[in-house]
């Protein structure tokens, strides 16, 4: 176990020992886990092990967090620099990143050279996208950091599901308009999520594209250039996957289609369930007060926490985004999901389950207490939403 210490002049000797630092790991292994039941399925041909990750993901993992439960703790904030100096937590995230092209790379392998069958390929193919959705994570969190080399690795990861534009729009854009009726990648009060999809995957593009080209403008370079990072990434997507369907032929055409299509899916899952309903309040001037913790929906539930870089504890790193995962933090009275990620995953592909849940713990959420003008509502369903929800305006005496 790495302790950290500091001698402080007003509270003498601060010491923290990081008890989660070897399992960190996990969040590697997770993304290789397909790849021992490709192995195992090339030794047996035993489809039905094919489906094994998505049973981990979905039915293992939920169990987990709900037994082994919450982790509250947080590190204290004067050794927070020592834990984002300390360069073991930026190698997870660098080994996280081939770590999920020999995923899919063995994953394509497995489709253009073993007669799978189309339902089975189909299948397959969704699965290895759910994996992969896990790229675009790792490139969440080392896209917020500020070296060259750290942004040029972000890219490469989003390359693996062609998604590139990801950090332009999640950088310049999400965090900007987060909690926002004008933000496409947070979610609204009576919008399922297949609704949301429709909105959130073109409009992150749209934005991402956009803010690219406003900082290429401001750099005095051309949007078609080679120094364009969604183009950067996007030729890495094309070079790698073209590659691999001429290598192993029109299977893998299929596969990568599902695959993509799935990866951004699980993106566009993570985001509706952060900000669902949360509404930033405007001020006077038109402008609407900066992002605070409580416009993010948060989880610590410690299994999930640990496979996804933390990513749970959403409501201090938009508060705080440059904050390194190892040091997110968790606060009093926040607006707290029952699950983590992948049980609220299954309670949003069911809609009326998740209305009937979520539409309530919305409204109890303390700094809203049933006021739907603190909250962010879906316009098609607003009549329906207040006819259910709405107060009667008591006039004063």
């Amino acid at each position: 176990m790495q302790t950290y210490a500091l001698d402080h002049a007003e509270k003498g000797l601060i010491q923290y020992t990081d008890r989660k630092r070897w399992y960190w790991l996990m969040a590697v292994f997770w993304s290789l886990f397909p790849v021992l039941m490709i192995a195992t399925y090339a030794m047996t041909e035993n489809a039905w092990l094919l489906i094994v990750p998505l049973e981990i993901a979905f039915i293992l993992i939920p169990i987990l967090d709900y037994f082994i439960g919450t982790d509250t703790h947080n590190p204290p904030e004067e050794l927070v620099p020592q834990l984002d100096a300390d360069p073991y937590y930026k190698r997870l995230l660098m080994l996280a990143i081939p770590a999920h092209f020999i995923t899919v790379i063995a994953a394509a392998w497995l489709v253009g050279t073993y007669d799978l069958g189309i339902g089975i390929v189909i299948g397959f193919s969704i699965i290895i996208g759910i994996y992969s959705g896990l790229s675009i994570n790792t490139a969440h969190e080392i896209g917020h950091k500020n070296t060259k080399l750290e942004r040029l690795l972000s890219r490469i990861a989003l390359a693996v599901t062609g998604y590139g534009h990801f950090c332009s729009d999640h950088n310049l854009g999400h965090h900007r308009d987060v909690a926002t009726p004008e933000d496409p990648a947070s979610s609204r009060m009576g919008e399922s999520i297949y609704r949301f999809t429709v909105r959130e995957i073109p409009g992150a593009a749209r934005r991402g594209w956009a803010a690219e080209a406003k900082r290429l403008t401001r750099q005095g370079k051309a949007f078609w250039s080679v120094d364009n990072h969604v183009l950067q990434s996007y030729a890495l997507t094309i070079l790698y996957q073209g590659g691999l369907i001429l290598l192993l032929g029109w299977p893998v055409l299929l596969f990568f289609v599902l695959h993509n299509t799935m990866a951004w899916f699980q993106l566009t899952s993570a985001n509706y369930i952060e900000h669902y309903g949360l509404l930033r309040a405007k001020k006077e001037n038109g402008k609407y007060e900066r992002c605070q913790p409580h416009h993010s929906w948060n989880a610590n539930h410690l299994v999930s926490n640990l496979l996804l870089f933390q990513l749970e504890r959403h409501s201090d790193h938009h508060a705080n985004p440059s904050r390194p995962y190892q040091s997110l933090r968790s606060f009093d009275d926040l607006p707290e999901l029952p699950s983590g990620y992948f049980g609220m995953y299954i309670l949003a592909y069911f809609p009326p389950l998740w209305f009937k849940f979520m539409d309530k713990t919305l409204m109890a959420i303390p700094h809203i207490n049933g006021d739907l003008n603190k909250v962010n509502i879906d316009p098609k369903n607003e009549a329906k939403i207040r006819a259910k929800w709405g107060r009667p305006i008591v006039a004063e005496a």
